[in-house]
């Protein structure tokens, strides 16, 4: 399958060029040039196959004919091999609600599953391409991202990777687990901004032939282990379609029933790729965007008004802190009849004021499968009270998933929709301990490493292993700088490196 850019359609080329690159050169994203299919014949074959099985099974459809069944199935293999047990298993909440738990892996979060299998797949790409350089992958982070992409990268025959996170923008734990990574080939940097600044300046890198040309210099090409790179996004398409296979094999519905899915979003890659799986013929009766405070999403579906020119709240979902929604512009390509002329005017216009408008009527006819919604800092402390409390149904939620359970409960009071709903959880409630055992106990605690032992004691829920030792690991990456100083930083860790 050949890959197309979102601001010129007429910019072809092949999954693996697309994979290397990351971004194409007129700034915009890669999108496959069709959407293959899957039908109910092949959900009830899939139900027989585990979960790297499932995962390659999907892979294929997108990656062929670069790559084979066989090499993806050995890829997602190796990768999930790395996680604790069922990649991402579905755990019932009552009789309509299901929780789809993405954090089994590395780093305990929802990135897991598709920068364990991205390595592989770059790796790959490099070799058909002939490519004899270094590879340098840079990253923005929100807190989880970064880490992930750190964990799958390290040491990485050809490859260094840079992680670049708002230093007051992330959780304890998240920082911490960058801020300790191991390996040869990574580094770590935290910038004085919050998470757009960051993405915006890989943005900037990416499409500045000055630094490519002083990279090339040194020996290194650039790309991305952000969701802007569809290597990264493919894999996330999977676990959709596995969770569907999972609420048949249990008999909790029919082949062919429709679902909603709850998505807690931020960069929106994780929506998109449910999106993705609906256009492959998954049968989804509605995509629930959930936000928290920095609602530009939920904005932008109920007015059709993009703007970004807002206040920026630091939450207690720090991977959420997002303004600008960059694989909102692959959605954008699809509603708008594939229109680059469309995407490139509107890309521009948020460069240029800071906001855009789309006319809904153009596209009314495919935006009700969305509903988007949001919830204040006390509502999601609330919905982690309440579930954890409840008899009947008592979960412990991460910060990120309570705001995707409270956009849901919003949801069905507005609407009584009695489809099975899916609630995505992206990550570990640990790795946000002094808010959510706050939540719970209605007490405060500062440390983290303390509100982690805390939570574990009153909860009866295991710390997951990746994160039960992090407090004596050696901090290797402390530096902060300044935002505007991101560019330099990337030429002089390429020029020590060299």
């Amino acid at each position: 399958m050949d890959y197309i850019s979102t601001r010129n359609k007429n910019l072809s080329t092949s999954c693996v060029s697309a994979i290397v690159n990351g971004i194409s050169k007129d700034g915009g994203l890669f999108v496959p040039s069709s959407f293959p299919m899957i039908s109910n014949g092949e959900i009830e074959k899939l139900i027989e196959l585990d979960y790297p099985e499932r995962a390659a099974y999907i892979l294929e459809k997108f990656l062929t004919p670069d790559f084979s069944y066989d090499e993806l199935l050995s890829y997602t293999q190796e990768a999930y091999s790395r996680f604790d047990g069922d990649p991402c298993p579905v755990v019932k909440l009552d009789d309509q609600t299901f929780v789809m738990e993405l954090w089994h892996g590395p780093t305990s979060a929802f990135k897991d599953m598709a920068l364990t299998v991205l390595p592989h797949l770059l790796a790959a790409s490099r070799k058909k391409l002939g490519e004899t350089g270094r590879t340098l992958i840079l990253v923005a982070t929100s807190g989880d991202t970064g880490k992930a992409a750190l964990e799958g990268f390290k040491d990485v025959e050809g490859t260094d990777v840079i992680v670049f996170y708002p230093s007051d923008g992330v959780s304890p734990m998240q920082k911490m687990q960058m801020m300790t990574q191991e390996g040869d080939n990574v580094y770590v940097c935290g910038i004085k901004g919050n998470f757009d600044d960051a993405q915006n300046a890989v943005k900037r890198i990416f499409a500045d032939n000055e630094i490519a040309l002083k990279l090339k210099e040194l020996g290194y090409k650039l790309s991305s282990a952000n969701s802007i790179n569809w290597g990264r996004l493919a894999p996330q398409i999977a676990y959709y379609i596995s969770s569907y296979c999972d609420l048949v094999s249990a008999e909790e519905i029919e082949n062919g029933d429709k679902v909603n899915f709850v998505v807690p979003s931020g960069n929106f890659g994780n929506i998109l790729a449910g999106y993705y799986a609906m256009r492959m013929g998954l049968p989804i009766n509605r995509l629930i965007c959930a936000s928290n405070m920095n609602n530009v999403l939920t904005d932008f579906f109920n007015t059709g008004n993009y703007d970004i020119k807002r206040e920026f709240y630091k939450t207690m979902s720090p991977s959420m802190d997002i303004l600008i929604s960059s694989n909102l512009e692959r959605l954008l390509f699809e509603l708008s009849g594939r229109d680059d002329k469309f995407v490139e005017n509107k890309m521009t216009e948020l460069k240029e004021k800071g906001f855009y408008t789309i006319d809904k009527k153009e596209i009314e006819s495919v935006l009700p499968m969305f509903y988007a919604g949001s919830a204040d800092e006390e509502y999601t402390k609330d919905t982690i009270s309440y579930y954890f409390d409840d008899e009947d149904e008592s979960y412990l939620f991460d910060p990120h998933t309570a705001v995707a359970m409270s956009v849901y409960d919003d949801y069905y009071d507005e609407t009584d929709d009695t489809t099975p709903t899916v609630i995505v959880s992206t990550a570990s409630p640990y790795k946000f301990p002094v808010d959510v055992y706050s939540a719970v106990s209605g007490k405060s605690i500062d440390d983290a490493y303390k509100a982690t032992d805390m939570l574990e004691e009153i909860s009866a829920q295991p710390i997951p292993e990746p994160l039960r030792n992090l407090k004596n690991r050696k901090t290797r990456f402390d530096k902060v700088i300044d935002k505007k100083d991101i560019e330099s930083e990337v030429i002089s860790y390429a020029m020590k490196r060299n």
